[in-house]
């Protein structure tokens, strides 16, 4: 039986994806909103494609407000954005 690939949405562009084609934004229990570039990280997850464009459209239509149920300062967007260009280097 092949293994199941367990899909996920995008924040930003709505379209089901392969988990491990996106990136996990997660929201810690302390409230610290990051990019989890491994999916292993506790806290409330949403998912992003990794580029800009689907950034600009969760940003725009406040879809990360939505699925973690919280206002997001303009700076976790910023930093999101810097992390996307850093890739996986930091981990």
């Amino acid at each position: 039986m092949p293994k199941k690939i367990p899909l996920r949405q995008c924040v930003g562009c709505r379209e089901m994806k392969p988990k491990k084609e996106l990136i996990r934004v997660v929201k810690s229990p302390e409230g610290e909103v990051s990019l989890d570039f491994k999916g292993k990280k506790p806290g409330r997850g949403a998912y992003l494609c990794p580029n800009g464009e689907c950034l600009k459209r969760s940003r725009k239509s406040k879809a990360l407000e939505r699925a973690f149920s919280a206002p997001l300062p303009p700076e976790v967007y910023e930093g999101l954005e810097h992390q996307m260009k850093e890739g996986d280097r930091d981990e």
